[in-house]
């Protein structure tokens, strides 16, 4: 059975609901304008995955303290700040349901804010001499920007194999969830083997977020994000590499010719997305997902049983079984 993420958040009630305040705190600008942009950022935040991964990390490898609390804003402060450069970046005017930063203040302001929350994040780490947090976000958000233009140059020649598609998911979405979780080990006191181990195992955990993501462009619903998209901006993801990588040459073309130079028209997306489906593209993507699901948890039972170990189990069962 599939806990709600209230269900998980049960062993850190009172620390999700402490975060939201210091998160709020950390983010205050004498700025008027500034301080309407961030308040409008906090009214239209998800669902909070990001320091639940933290927090309950550090319950499982140690215990809960400020330190925590700082690595868990510190993450979601750099984190929102590439969101809304990616969003200046994709020309993006929706996110989540909301109008974007540079859809309702323009492009000028979304960057300032975004490099107003990264400094915040930086000075907070470094007014209480977190550095070890601070290094393993800041590797992350490395990581992040060099997966993104990894995927833009692979993406202008569609020539990326499954090889490549790992590391770009590896470096785009899996190091941020695999910080998270290094943050949460070294925020509690662990040793460098345990911060490496929950570091190992967040990577897989994204790893499998990120193919249930890919996977969304081929549902039958408009759910999590717009059907096709991923065709439409010309993303190779692994459904569609294993469908072309197990068809004719000839076939192979086509596809290719036709993601190329007609995916601007729902026919043609439709007509690929019926190719993949066929070839087995949605299965093969499913066993790898679970591979790197069962990975996850194996890193995981090495670890002592306690409330906070099964609610970590329990949310990363949430992000490969939910349906949005």
């Amino acid at each position: 059975m599939i806990l709600s993420l209230k269900e998980i958040q049960a062993p850190i009630i009172q620390e999700m609901s402490e975060f939201e305040q210091k998160f709020r705190q950390s983010m205050k600008s004498n700025v008027m304008l500034l301080d309407k942009i961030t308040q409008y950022i906090i009214k239209r935040k998800g669902k909070q995955m990001r320091p639940m991964f933290v927090f309950l990390s550090a319950g499982t490898t140690g215990n809960i303290n400020d330190g925590t609390h700082r690595g868990a804003a510190l993450i979601e402060l750099l984190h929102t700040a590439t969101l809304v450069h990616d969003d200046v970046v994709d020309d993006a005017h929706y996110r989540r349901g909301f109008f974007s930063i540079n859809a309702l203040w323009k492009n000028k302001v979304a960057v300032l804010v975004g490099d107003y929350l990264l400094s915040r994040g930086l000075l907070l780490s470094i007014q209480n001499g977190d550095h070890q947090l601070l290094k393993i976000v800041s590797n992350a958000v490395k990581e992040m920007s060099e997966g993104e233009l990894l995927q833009m140059e692979k993406a202008r020649r569609l020539d990326i194999d499954e090889s490549i598609y790992y590391d770009i998911i590896r470096q785009k979405t899996a190091s941020l969830i695999a910080s998270c979780c290094a943050v949460g080990a070294a925020s509690s006191g662990s040793d460098s083997e345990d911060v490496e181990q929950m570091r190992l195992f967040g990577e897989k955990v994204g790893m499998a977020f990120q193919i249930k993501d890919d996977l969304f462009d081929y549902g039958n619903d408009e759910i999590g994000k717009p059907l096709g998209i991923d065709i439409k901006e010309k993303k190779m993801t692994l459904p569609l590499i294993y469908a072309l990588r197990n068809t004719t040459w000839a076939k192979r073309q086509k596809v290719l010719f036709t993601i190329k130079n007609q995916s601007h028209k729902p026919k043609k997306v439709k007509e690929v997305i019926e190719f993949v489906k066929q070839s087995g593209g949605i299965d093969y993507a499913q066993k790898k997902m679970m591979e790197f699901y069962h990975e996850s948890m194996d890193m995981l039972q090495q670890f002592p049983p306690s409330d906070y170990r099964n609610s970590l189990q329990s949310l990363v069962q949430f992000t490969i079984e939910r349906q949005k």
